[in-house]
């Protein structure tokens, strides 16, 4: 009999009386919103409790005792993930950290310890009253927490020229299924001592160990940058110029609209974007002084030779941020037209254009809606499938559309996940990705620091 079995009020109590001071959250009522991401997993399962750490201590107990009695635990933080990474289990615990918000920062040394309930936001606000600035952006940066995305090696706009979460993390504090806590890398900007642990522990998506502390790089503030918008009647033209901006320069954005999401975004925010274009590209230049006008200048050039039907450039902060803000909210736009299944798949650049076509394609033959929007300057898509859960027929096309998208990536020599995560929504397409080797050794990992199975269960593998 495992602890998914068996748990009940005397375990609960026994955690309780060690840990007196821990919110463990047992009314169904209050747990429901724990039980899944923003994935929305229809196969989530019913928590025994939801137990809200404030401190690596907390997180301790909550595994030894976990371990002791083979209890399931789902690591969660702001539940903004979005491939059903923190998907509860029948009879487990959800452990969640969004009560871990601590941060202190060295100015100095350029860098921020955080805890991992911190937002994105925060973190970022919290640096930049230093001068400083902490790049990593994912779209959802206002409500996604630090600890989710060092747990799927979150990325964003800006990473196409700065990089993803895994460039910015020095360090971490993780406890492991046992509750041993340790200590990986540290406040030192150079440091090749051992394995490279550090990194196998971003992006595990809490199937390995639970993060509780993050040591995070911080860089100068980010110059300001020109933004470049154009419109395009082909999705040909529009992607031969993301290859010919690509092929000379990197730009500090290059992100991609498709005419669903634009018109999406248009009906939402009435920015009078062109509804009839077929795809909008928006870029941005923040190299220092007279580089940046000549890249803007680069960009726009390029975009009119690829025929672009409107081209508009400005240095002006707000007018830029507004492109971005745009782009940012087309997730939540196209969702107002139904329930999505979120994809993520990325391939090399050279790539793309086959990618958007055979995404077209597969929308026309599976007779469903798929806007994409995209990070186009690292060849990372989102494809957004609409469809009504109460329409068996049409649910079907769409979960046909989503495996099928995700095998023309692989076909493409891409990924499944540019900055999502597995979770459980892509696991079934993690073999045919990396090969029956590379799943070996990913299970032998996984047993080796989880040999009871209890972290994440169902998640990734």
């Amino acid at each position: 009999m495992t602890g998914m079995d068996k748990l009940g009020d005397e375990f609960l109590d026994e955690l309780q009386t060690e840990l007196p001071n821990v919110s463990i959250l047992t009314d169904p009522d209050v747990t429901e919103p724990y039980r899944r991401d923003w994935a929305k997993d229809p196969g989530a399962g019913s928590p025994r409790a939801v137990i809200r750490a404030t401190c690596t201590e907390d997180v301790q107990a909550v595994m030894r005792w976990a371990s002791a009695h083979r209890i399931p635990v789902v690591p969660r933080g702001a539940g903004s993930g979005l491939s059903g990474g923190a998907t509860a289990v029948d009879g487990g615990v959800v452990l969640t950290t969004e009560q871990m918000r601590r941060i202190d920062v060295d100015p100095v040394t350029r860098i921020a310890v955080v805890q991992p309930g911190l937002l994105n936001a925060e973190v970022k606000r919290a640096v930049a009253e230093q001068g400083l600035w902490y790049p990593p952006d994912p779209s959802s940066f206002e409500i996604c927490s630090i600890g989710g995305n060092a747990a799927t090696n979150a990325g964003g706009l800006c990473c196409v020229k700065y990089g993803v979460t895994t460039d910015y993390v020095l360090g971490l504090q993780v406890v492991l299924a046992d509750g041993t806590a340790v200590r990986l890398g540290g406040p030192r900007l150079k440091d090749v001592a051992g394995l490279s642990l550090t990194k196998l522990f971003v992006g595990s998506e809490g199937t390995l160990g639970i993060i509780t502390e993050i040591t995070l790089r911080l860089i100068p503030p980010q110059p300001p940058a020109s933004t470049v918008v154009a419109s395009f009647s082909s999705l040909d033209d529009a992607t031969a110029s993301i290859l010919a901006v690509t092929r000379v320069i990197r730009p500090a954005m290059l992100e991609f609209m498709d005419q669903t999401s634009i018109n999406a975004v248009e009906d939402a925010l009435k920015m009078g974007l062109d509804r009839g274009a077929q795809a909008m590209l928006i870029a941005q230049s923040d190299s220092p002084g007279a580089d940046r006008t000549r890249e803007a200048e680069f960009i726009a050039e390029a975009f009119s030779q690829h025929n672009a039907t409107e081209v508009f450039t400005t240095d002006d902060k707000d007018e830029g941020e507004a492109f971005t803000a745009a782009r940012r909210f087309a997730i939540p736009a196209v969702e107002r037209k139904g329930p999505l299944l979120l994809e993520d798949v990325g391939v090399p650049i050279p790539a793309l254009p086959e990618l958007l076509s055979g995404i077209a394609k597969i929308a026309a033959n599976r007779d469903v809606t798929v806007a994409v929007i995209a990070h186009a300057g690292d060849g990372n898509t989102h494809p957004l499938i609409v469809h009504d859960p109460a329409d068996a027929d049409m649910t079907a096309r769409a979960h046909l559309a989503f495996g099928e998208i995700m095998d023309l990536a692989i076909a493409l020599g891409g990924t499944i996940t540019g900055e999502h995560g597995v979770g459980r929504l892509k696991k079934a397409w993690l073999p045919n990705q990396v090969g029956d080797d590379v799943m070996l050794l990913t299970r032998r990992i996984k047993e080796a620091l989880d040999p009871e199975g209890i972290l994440n269960p169902g998640s990734v593998l």
